[in-house]
């Protein structure tokens, strides 16, 4: 059976979702509402929260990520670009070498970062229950305890919001095009998440 759109009503992007679930239920589901941004300025956690909550919502998850004073090497010696003085490792977890301290990064975005960002959103804000998506990332340089990410949904209950913060951050990580690039005390550098 074939549900009518109201008059004046495109498809906008994530809106897929509320567009089944209404065909599927005969019920018009509101679309959940969004923030998204890309920053070359500290964020803010309240932020993200107070955009996500509103009466409907049971359920509200937040993931902050903050630059740590340490890190492993994640490249192979051939994987690094050039300039690059970090020499890597294979994998995250196969290395018997100690972490580096960390003095301080950088994040770059490629020009298409903010649309690959906003289809991650679009995504999340069209999985069940989910009210509200917060993503905001930061770009430039940050020091040691400096925020570089903060995630938030707002969902009708907290399964469905657990569930669709980790697939933000875990999609946001895997599909927008930043880039870390990574200082160390012992004065070497690695870049983290080139293509």
């Amino acid at each position: 059976m074939e549900v009518p759109r109201r008059r004046g009503r495109g498809s906008a992007p994530g809106e897929e979702g509320s567009a089944l679930r209404e065909k599927i239920t005969g019920v018009t589901a509101p679309s959940a509402r969004r923030l998204v941004d890309l920053r070359d300025t500290a964020l803010s956690v309240a932020e993200a929260t107070d955009f996500c909550r509103d009466p409907g919502t049971g359920g509200l998850v937040t993931f902050v990520g903050a630059v740590r004073d340490h890190d492993a090497p994640h490249q192979l010696q051939h994987d690094a670009p050039q300039g690059s003085s970090r020499p890597g490792r294979p994998d995250q977890h196969g290395s018997d070498r100690p972490d580096q301290v960390v003095i301080g990064l950088g994040y770059s975005a490629h020009p298409s970062a903010r649309a690959a960002l906003d289809a991650v959103v679009d995504r999340v804000a069209a999985l069940p229950g989910v009210r509200s998506v917060a993503a905001v990332h930061r770009v430039g340089e940050l020091a040691v305890g400096d925020l570089a990410v903060v995630c938030c949904v707002g969902a009708a209950h907290r399964g469905e919001a657990f569930d669709a913060c980790r697939q933000l951050i875990d999609d946001l990580k895997q599909s927008v095009p930043i880039w870390k690039h990574q200082r160390f005390a012992d004065g070497t550098d690695e870049w983290v998440g080139l293509p």
